[in-house]
């Protein structure tokens, strides 16, 4: 699995001890940034992230920022990408159980470090469940297409 991994400056912190978490784990990442506390907007490590998941170049993502409510808004502006922005360890399961979401978004204000950690172990190792969800997850995509001039994903 390839994670690509984003964060402005709130997030910089929380982005550190995942990249840690990952090492731990044996699992390949990519850092888009960014790479200091120095004040920095959201929307353009959402952006790089969230493009990089829709076009293939990585299965799934995570970003980090004070709240994580503004990187899953831009990264959800993205074709195929279905981002959520979770606090509790039950909403990462149901998140990637239900709604096969592919990006991650954290809250570094909202979250302890522990807890952050364990929502990021649930996104990863838990499987889409397919069956009943699959229909509304393409239901989503036809919308998606839809408002989006039927171009279809590359995914």
């Amino acid at each position: 699995m390839q994670i690509a991994l984003g964060a402005d400056h709130a997030g910089i912190v929380l982005k550190s001890q995942i990249k840690e978490f990952l090492d731990k784990l044996n699992l390949t990442y990519k850092d888009f940034g960014t790479a200091s506390d120095e004040s920095v907007d959201y929307p353009d490590y959402a952006a790089s992230v969230a493009h990089n998941v829709s076009v293939g170049s990585f299965d799934r993502g995570i970003l980090i920022c004070g709240s994580g409510i503004g990187m899953a808004i831009t990264a959800n502006k993205f074709r195929g990408v279905r981002a959520a922005p979770v606090y509790t360890i039950s909403a990462a399961r149901l998140c990637r159980e239900h709604n096969n979401t592919n990006v991650l978004t954290l809250g570094s204000r909202m979250l302890e470090t522990e807890q952050a950690l364990q929502i990021v172990e649930t996104f990863l190792i838990t499987p889409f469940g397919e069956g009943r969800h699959q229909h509304r997850i393409d239901k989503i995509t036809a919308i998606e297409n839809l408002r989006l001039g039927g171009m279809k994903t590359t995914q």
